[in-house]
């Protein structure tokens, strides 16, 4: 089979590879279609990150470059290890893609996401969502319904993030917030939040991105911070500022919107992955007695993430701006978004080319 391996900053490649073997326990998976995430493109440009090096070895999985990349998948169940009895061939699935170490408890109530080493399936080994096959242990596989399409299904990951983020707000019923940034996981976040009840108010100065934003209908209200008084405009719509601001660009600037459009008493969550350090006005957080929540992938929210868009009020399928084949991974799918990263959410890989 095929699939697109890691070997080093800027070395990707696609190579035929064995099938992976079900073992007990596991779950045979045919992938039907993989996103592009930004901690792939940071592989490329950057790596190794997560993935691991020659002289740096994954300390879960062993492996060693080349690694199989693709953590945002859907497939086909097409086998079952030993053990496995509730689930079907043939049936529709998600992988939560995650490599946690030996022993680590991960019940409902249990914060896996924050377990020391722990890494991701199609970054720290184990197979990736960029090859055509994978086997994955049953925890991780998460059945769907037949109304959320494989294509769709995809972008329950990311979105999971996004639902992630929104619980560590602790937001009660009908809340104001702000997103900072529409990014991939800024428009999905605000997806969630808007679903979810919340009235949602997004700052972004790229009009693409923003264009993205009202196609996708995520948003109650756009705001081009460049031409407008983002703080300004928040209090126009809410009367006091929003209950929580959501940090996704990782600027600066972005950061200090959020501190002075939230409310006394408000919260920011920091959802970007910042590559510096930041700087926050620590008398302000004081003086509005304000909360400052990380947050980090998810935890147990991939069963909350699909009942939400199976019920309707997500629809995923405005967020898939294009899809290739494997063949095509780096000149329109790793270029488009490192380049002309305004253009694109999300751009989704058939490994197999079944679905184009």
């Amino acid at each position: 089979m095929r699939a697109a391996r890691f070997y080093d900053r800027g070395d990707i490649r696609i190579d035929e590879v064995e099938e992976p073997v079900v073992k007990s326990g596991q779950v045979g998976i045919e992938v039907a279609w993989c996103g592009i995430c930004g901690t792939d493109l940071h592989e490329f440009l950057d790596g190794p990150i997560f993935c691991p090096s020659a002289s740096h070895p994954n300390p879960i999985t062993g492996e060693i470059p080349p690694v199989t990349l693709g953590h945002e998948m859907s497939g086909t169940v097409i086998a079952l290890g030993e053990g496995v009895t509730d689930l079907k061939v043939g049936q529709h699935i998600v992988v939560e893609p995650y490599i946690v170490p030996q022993g680590e408890p991960t019940g409902p109530n249990d914060h896996y996401n924050l377990a020391e080493g722990s890494n991701f399936i199609g970054l720290g080994g184990n197979g990736g969502g960029l090859g055509e096959k994978i086997s994955v242990d049953r925890r991780w596989v998460h059945p769907i319904p037949d109304n959320i399409p494989l294509d769709e299904a995809a972008l329950i990951e990311p979105l999971s993030v996004g639902y992630h983020a929104v619980e560590k707000a602790e937001l009660s019923p009908h809340s104001s917030i702000l997103v900072v940034g529409a990014g991939p996981i800024g428009l999905l976040t605000a997806a969630v939040a808007k679903a979810q009840g919340h009235t949602v108010i997004i700052s972004e100065p790229s009009s693409l991105r923003r264009q993205k934003a009202s196609e996708t209908g995520v948003a109650h209200y756009l705001i081009n911070p460049i031409e407008e008084d983002v703080v300004g405009r928040v209090r126009e719509i809410t009367g006091h500022g929003v209950d929580a601001a959501f940090e996704c660009s990782s600027v600066q600037t972005g950061l200090n919107a959020c501190m002075d459009a939230i409310r006394m008493g408000g919260t920011i969550v920091v959802v970007a992955i910042w590559g510096k350090i930041a700087q926050m006005d620590m008398a302000k957080l004081v003086i509005k007695e304000a909360k400052l929540v990380g947050t980090i992938a998810y935890n147990n929210t991939h069963p909350k993430t699909i009942d939400l868009v199976a019920s309707g009020k997500i629809k995923l399928d405005k967020f898939i701006t294009s899809k290739i084949g494997l063949e095509d991974l780096i000149d329109k799918g790793f270029d488009t978004l490192i380049h002309h990263n305004e253009t694109a959410v999300k751009i989704l890989v058939s490994p197999s080319g079944k679905g184009l």
